[in-house]
């Protein structure tokens, strides 16, 4: 299923590749060419009937914004049979492989159903951003029973998500993650992107924080929430109930401190300058005196 999903992923960006060779920069002004707009877009410029401001006025729900953009990266496209005939030789290997897809979904689940391994499925889908198939590989890579880790951190070393130790004179240097599982890897980096995205999330808030350490880098916040993913996976499988979520979390007093620090950094480069006291402690019993006005 892994091989298909990239093989997929090879055949769109090679239909890109022949738009862009056709001077059709659509992917320049659509986050998606395989989203609505751009599957409406690709089909009129196959038929070759419609003008790049037809083709422009194709554009669906939040692309319509992007209309005067779409007709420029459409104007004087050198769009010819060649090239037509290339994107339909990707767009039918891309629906055989669908079909393959759709196949391997049914195959899985009734293996699945075949061992008995409904409720352990049903479980992991309640973790943050894992569907079916994220499910079933995880299930295929780590196994129904927890007992064989003896703890959740022995679990992310196998699968090579936990952070090396490299620390010398008692400064932490930064390493990275040593290797493991690859297929279980994969499929939990996956659903870090999309746990990045879910609202009303504790692992979305988690995901960003690690972004504003890190100078805005997203690769260690990708590792950092499929670490926190997996163990979530070990406590959702050891205990055998689904995943309820935390809901929002009290800071406590370092992470107030650090949100704190930077915050006076970010002003101080904008040339604002921040004076910091503590502040009074009360004591208990008695209420704080008002000053006279």
């Amino acid at each position: 299923m892994t091989a298909n999903n990239g093989a997929a992923a090879g055949e769109k960006n090679r239909v890109d590749k022949i738009l862009q060779d056709a001077n059709v920069k659509l992917s320049d002004a659509l986050s998606d060419i395989f989203g609505v707009s751009g599957q409406l877009m690709l089909e009129a410029l196959l038929a070759g009937r419609a003008a790049p401001d037809e083709i422009a006025q194709l554009a669906r729900c939040g692309a319509k914004k992007k209309i005067p953009e779409i007709l420029a990266k459409l104007e004087q496209h050198r769009m010819s049979d060649h090239h037509r005939r290339m994107i339909r030789y990707s767009l039918e290997h891309m629906r055989f492989l669908e079909e393959q897809l759709a196949e391997l979904d049914e195959v899985i689940v009734a293996k699945i159903q075949e061992l008995g391994l409904v409720k352990e499925w049903e479980l992991l889908q309640t973790v943050p951003a894992l569907k079916e198939h994220t499910a079933a590989s995880v299930l295929a890579e780590v196994g129904p029973d927890m007992t064989q880790f003896a703890s959740e951190k022995h679990l992310g070393s196998w699968a090579g998500l936990c952070p090396g130790n490299n620390e010398s004179a008692g400064k932490k240097k930064g390493c990275k993650p040593r290797r493991g599982n690859r297929f279980l890897k994969a499929a939990l980096t996956e659903s870090a992107w999309g746990a990045s995205r879910k609202k009303g999330c504790f692992v979305k808030d988690k995901f960003w924080r690690v972004v504003a350490k890190h100078q805005q880098k997203k690769q260690p916040a990708v590792i950092a929430v499929a670490h926190t993913l997996l163990n979530l996976i070990y406590q959702v499988l050891k205990t055998g109930r689904p995943y309820q979520e935390r809901g929002s979390c009290d800071l406590d007093q370092r992470q107030k401190q650090r949100i704190i620090r930077h915050h006076i950094r970010r002003l101080g480069r904008l040339g604002i300058l921040v004076r910091t006291a503590p502040a009074p402690a009360l004591k208990r019993g008695r209420k704080p005196k008002k000053e006279a006005t």
